[in-house]
């Protein structure tokens, strides 16, 4: 077991309960639907990824090297790539900050999650 990543999953599980609550009851009054939609997209993947991430840290005992342990850091780094920027981009819609390009950040981390996704069945598969 990795207890590391069973930690970061846990606090990203609990960050992912918070922030969902926090846009139903809060953000749902001063954000217009496209934003709040935003918002929920990446509590969603945050939360699908938590899953990812806990399963990763108990896969581990059985099947421990370098292949599982990348996937586990492609998947935390995808939350903070993806859903982090999802988040920071509703605010500065919410703020009317200039700093829109920071979208373009988005792509990266939904490319760690599926890169991610790869490594878990390349751990899964390799002989040992």
């Amino acid at each position: 077991m990795h207890k590391g990543f069973i930690k970061i999953a846990a606090c990203l599980g609990a960050l992912s309960v918070i922030l969902g609550a926090f846009a139903a009851h809060g953000l749902k009054q001063i954000l217009v639907p496209e934003q709040l939609q935003i918002f929920e997209t990446a509590v969603r993947y945050q939360f699908y990824h938590v899953f990812a991430l806990l399963a990763v840290g108990v896969l581990y005992k059985e099947f421990p090297g370098k292949l599982i342990t990348l996937a586990g850091q492609l998947f935390i780094a995808g939350m903070i790539l993806f859903s982090g920027s999802l988040y920071f981009l509703c605010y500065i819609k919410y703020t009317g900050l200039p700093l829109n390009w920071l979208g373009a950040i988005t792509p990266f981390g939904g490319a760690c999650f599926i890169t991610g996704w790869v490594m878990l069945f390349w751990a899964m598969t390799k002989r040992y």
